[in-house]
């Protein structure tokens, strides 16, 4: 678990690490604001459909070909293909019904806390570009 952690850890810093510096401060300064604008979009896209999608892991037993090692009587090593079977996740997206009322009310609070953020998030770009000129 530890090193799982620690990896993924590597993996943020590595990708903190690319851009130029004045991507790297709209990026960190703007977060909530695109957070906001992507739900935004996704509770619209849904009241668009009349449903929403949600994704799940579905694992299945498949027949595969595995190699496996065995000597034959003069010791000589042969490679053998031979029939075996190994679980295979997917990732499955199924419908999901939704409440229209719920998603319009999601909408409209989602859209007065982007409007309200979208000040500052133009003052945050116009400080960085200022900052780090390209």
């Amino acid at each position: 678990m530890t090193r799982n952690l620690a990896l993924t850890a590597l993996a943020c810093v590595t990708l903190a690490a690319c851009g130029t510096p004045q991507q790297q401060c709209i990026a960190q300064n703007t977060r909530e604001y695109r957070v906001v604008t992507n739900l935004l979009d996704e509770v619209q896209g849904n009241l668009a459909r009349g449903y929403a999608w949600e994704e799940r892991e579905v694992t299945r037993t498949v027949w595969r070909d595995c190699s496996s090692v065995w000597r034959d009587k003069d010791g000589n090593r042969r490679i053998v293909d031979r029939p075996c079977l190994r679980d295979v996740t997917d990732i499955e997206r199924y419908r999901v019904p939704i409440d229209p009322a719920a998603e319009t009310r999601k909408r409209d609070n989602l859209s007065a806390r982007q409007a309200a953020l979208l000040p500052r998030a133009e003052q945050v770009v116009r400080a960085c570009r200022a900052a780090h000129p390209e």
